[in-house]
């Protein structure tokens, strides 16, 4: 077997950014309960379990209709803003 270079499929995603004040925003999004713990810092439910969620980080809604947190840096280095359509 050979080492071989793979390539991301190009898909769209759809994600919001938590910036401590958008928590009924993050509610919707994810369309279910976020725990809220000291601080702005709040936890969401993935298909991994309960996730912790800080300022700045992205919720991300996957390709199968799952949601994860993404940091800032992993989510501006992998994806870019598509435009919106009029």
């Amino acid at each position: 077997m050979s080492v071989r270079d793979y390539r991301k499929l190009p898909v769209i995603i759809q994600a919001v950014q938590y910036d401590g004040h958008n928590l009924i925003e993050i509610m919707a999004f994810v369309n279910g309960p976020v725990v809220i713990e000291a601080g702005n810092d709040i936890f969401i439910n993935t298909l991994e379990g309960r996730m912790h969620v800080s300022e700045g980080d992205y919720i991300i809604k996957g390709v199968k209709g799952e949601f994860y947190p993404c940091k800032p840096d992993i989510f501006e280095g992998t994806y870019e803003a598509v435009p919106m359509k009029p």
